[in-house]
């Protein structure tokens, strides 16, 4: 296959990305439709608000306890399994008249199962595509899991409306069901690595946790990547505070979703641009750190209370920046050893979903304290660019160059 093939070129990876892409627009009708199921039932918006916080703590548990199992189980087996899993319990909510806290529960056990999914697909993807591709296809998925976010979330009432909210919640059942088949039947299956099939037995899950924080902590290039990932806990605040800052700006309702979809797209068309064949591995790693602060500035102009319009060219040009998570992202697991690689993986997803959920509490208590969500997000901003310059420093002291060469022998 020629060097120059792009990610889609290989079949493995054709599979593992339709799997995720319709998956993703299912997650999204359901997200939808359980929110209405809640309102509905119990009139209340903090009941509601509290169904998708637990999207978070399942999350980070899952990512710590179960990313794990990517590393001591054959990966295929792990993400079929995880899906058959999450169909099941999205099936049985999709019953009629299943209690709130039963559901609530279900939900928890349904974000359990995607710690180990994501630990194991994240972790075979560069066995499926090598190192030339590997960037790419961590870029494709990344483009459509933002595609999938705002065509799920747009189309995600028509479906409720048309379908109603119990077969909108089956219809995601059934992705998960379709994207278990198509692994199994499209995906090779590949043995656990050698040394994490010898050492299984004799590994609990406290000292494989414990092995991959000190992977992490101890190598200087993973740990400033983290550092550089978990930046998002502070470019997260504005997506939480949507709904005030455009009461603030005196906006219509509509509003909220322009300003929810800005930064995706912008992330998108970063995506796509850092992208580009003439720009390079060594000078996309070069940039990690000015367009890890680019992410964070935009916002720093908040404080001038802007208009709507303006609002949402900052948020765009924010999630253009943005978009350097994705080489930051595969440089980690290119540089993980692959008998790790699961476990480190889910370690740095459970921080980033961690950060995430801290940034939009965060936001929150002092839009409150203060009473306004514009100067808010421009503290945000001013955080976030501080500790971006610091992560920034951190990553020149690495060395790209160096890095750049050696992800070119792997």
């Amino acid at each position: 296959m020629p060097a120059h093939a792009g990610p889609f070129s290989v079949a493995e990876f054709r599979i593992l990305w339709l799997a995720y892409a319709q998956s993703i627009i299912g997650d999204q009708f359901a997200r939808v439709a359980l929110s209405i199921l809640v309102y509905t039932r119990t009139g209340s918006p903090a009941w509601t608000a509290a169904t998708y916080a637990l999207t978070y703590l399942p999350a980070l548990l899952g990512g710590i306890l179960l990313s794990g199992l990517a590393d001591r189980f054959p990966r295929r087996t792990v993400m079929v399994s995880a899906d058959l899993v999450r169909a099941t319990l999205v099936g049985v909510m999709a019953l009629p008249g299943v209690p709130l806290p039963v559901l609530a529960g279900l939900l928890v056990l349904v974000e359990l199962a995607e710690a180990p999914f994501g630990a194991a697909q994240g972790a075979t993807l560069p066995s499926v595509l090598g190192g030339h591709r590997y960037e790419q296809g961590q870029r494709a998925m990344l483009i459509t899991f933002q595609a999938g976010q705002l065509v799920g979330f747009a189309a995600g009432g028509v479906l409720i409306a048309w379908l109603g909210i119990h077969l909108s919640l089956a219809v995601n059942a059934l992705t998960f069901l379709l994207s278990a088949i198509l692994i199994y039947t499209g995906v090779r299956a590949r043995s656990a690595t050698a040394r994490s099939a010898a050492t299984a037995a004799r590994h609990n899950v406290g000292s494989q946790v414990s092995a991959g924080i000190r992977l992490i902590w101890t190598d200087s290039r993973l740990r400033t990547l983290v550092g550089l990932a978990w930046l998002a806990g502070f470019t997260i605040v504005p997506e939480g505070l949507a709904v005030p800052f455009a009461d603030q700006v005196g906006a219509q309702p509509s509003a909220i979703g322009l300003l929810m979809a800005a930064k995706p797209a912008g992330i998108m068309l970063g995506a796509y641009l850092l992208g580009r064949a003439w720009i390079g591995q060594a000078r996309r790693l070069r940039w990690l750190g000015p367009l890890a602060v680019g992410a964070s500035l935009p916002y720093v102009f908040y404080l001038l209370g802007p208009p709507l319009g303006a609002a949402l060219l900052l948020l765009a040009v924010s999630g253009a920046c943005s978009a350097y998570q994705i080489t930051a992202g595969a440089t980690f697991v290119q540089l993980t050893p692959d008998h790790q690689r699961g476990q480190a993986l889910g370690l740095a997803r459970s921080g980033l979903t961690a950060v995430q959920g801290i940034g939009i509490v965060a936001g929150g208590l002092v839009a409150q304290w203060t009473g306004t969500a514009a100067g808010t997000i421009g503290a945000a901003g001013i955080a976030g660019t501080l500790f971006a310059l610091i992560a920034a420093t951190a990553w020149s002291r690495v060395n790209p160059q160096g890095v750049a060469m050696a992800l070119a022998r792997t």
